[in-house]
């Protein structure tokens, strides 16, 4: 198995939690999360890295994706440098988006439950070749181990077609403990899609179980969990579940719009894991920061993450753990991501930590043309390198 080549090992100064005025307590992160950089330095990055004609090529790229119907935030970072950021469109009715708009993440949520989920690992509060019946005994799914959830190989069924019927006709919003129980007392039980560890389909039900876990094994709520352990370290404070108390949460929050119409809550809104964070582009230069600086995941752990491991079907694209790869034609991981899509949002973060950039879309209004990041990549790049992206990254 090929693992990402790439040096993530630089300390990166001073933790964002001196900026952070929650009163909320924090965990302590194992290492400093970003560097402030001096004016000087600042300047000699964006010399070194061309920013200003990066800036100026890629805003033509941005304005004519808000031609084609563009309607949310965009953030691009290199090196520390934010080489673009904007805002366009409108929130909800008549108010605009900002750059402190919030946004529901859709399935880019993966990305905080799979971490999540490693720390525990990281912790030694759960382990990777343990199954969900070792923590729900009467999950009627024998071999699903917490690996293969992590990876899309559980073979397990979809939640949202197995007990739809059932939710909209009594109007129920679950919770993700609710939908295990209705998996373990379903009769008849559910049909798994495929033995575990079978291949790899991508399904929300695997993330939704992972979220379970994170609350039976840690006794908190997934959002407490995900707060005191992730968040608040990180100093994102303008990143919460959908289902937060936080008064903070609706302050600047955006809704979804999809066909021109406004969509309102969805049945399956509470249930988190696989989707349900609501962040900003700032938050989540934050949590690209966080991941590149191993401030709460070990190299090592985040090593397993952008493992590929998925090659029933060869290509240039697979997964690891939360994080889609871009794959090399040697099975090495080039480019690391994930996109998303629910109910009028769609998302993508897009980086690449050998040249440390980062790109951000995140719209509340559906527009596929989110996914096409290709040509902004390749103005990071510098014009000597084309990436080998393909036009689209779709959200599968």
């Amino acid at each position: 198995m090929h693992f990402l080549r790439v040096a993530v090992g630089v300390v990166y100064g001073l933790s964002l939690l001196s900026g952070c005025n929650n009163k909320e307590k924090a965990t302590t992160v194992e290492k400093p999360i970003e560097k402030v950089l001096t004016e000087k330095e600042k300047i000699k990055i964006r010399k070194e890295i061309n920013a200003d004609y990066k800036a100026m090529l890629i805003s033509e790229l941005i304005n004519k994706k808000v031609r084609a119907g563009f309607n949310g935030s965009v953030l691009i970072a290199q090196k520390g440098i934010v080489i673009y950021e904007n805002a366009f469109g409108f929130s909800q009715d008549t108010i605009p988006n900002t750059k402190e708009s919030k946004f529901q993440l859709a399935s880019l949520s993966k990305t905080f439950t799979a971490v999540a989920i490693m720390k525990m690992v990281q912790d030694g509060q759960i382990g990777l070749d343990n199954t969900v019946k070792d923590y729900f005994p009467k999950f009627p799914y024998d071999g699903v181990s917490i690996r293969g959830l992590l990876s899309h190989r559980s073979g397990l069924p979809y939640y949202q077609y197995e007990f739809d019927v059932k939710v909209r006709s009594k109007k129920i919003f679950p919770t993700n403990q609710q939908m295990m129980d209705w998996f373990a007392n379903a009769v008849p039980t559910p049909r798994p899609l495929n033995q575990p560890d079978h291949f790899f389909s991508y399904n929300n039900t695997n993330y939704a179980v992972l979220a379970a876990l994170v609350e039976k094994v840690s006794g908190k709520s997934f959002d407490d969990y995900l707060r005191e352990k992730i968040l608040l370290p990180a100093g994102m404070t303008n990143t919460f579940t959908g289902v937060s108390k936080n008064p903070m949460l609706n302050l600047n929050k955006t809704i979804g719009y999809q066909n021109g119409r406004k969509l309102e809550k969805d049945f399956y809104d509470d249930i988190m894991g696989d989707k349900g964070i609501y962040s900003t582009i700032g938050d989540l230069l934050k949590w690209y920061n966080v991941l590149k600086s191993e401030s709460i995941l070990s190299k090592e752990n985040l090593r397993e993450m952008y493992t590929p491991r998925s090659f029933e079907h060869p290509g240039l694209r697979n997964y690891g753990y939360g994080f889609r790869l871009w794959v090399n034609e040697l099975q090495q991981t080039d480019y690391i991501y994930h996109t998303g899509w629910w109910k009028g949002y769609n998302t993508i973060m897009f980086f690449d930590l050998r040249e440390d950039f980062v790109v951000i879309l995140l719209s509340n209004k559906y527009n596929r043309d989110v996914y096409n990041v290709k040509e902004i990549v390749n103005v990071l790049h510098g014009k000597e390198k084309q990436s080998t992206l393909e036009e689209n990254i779709l959200d599968q």
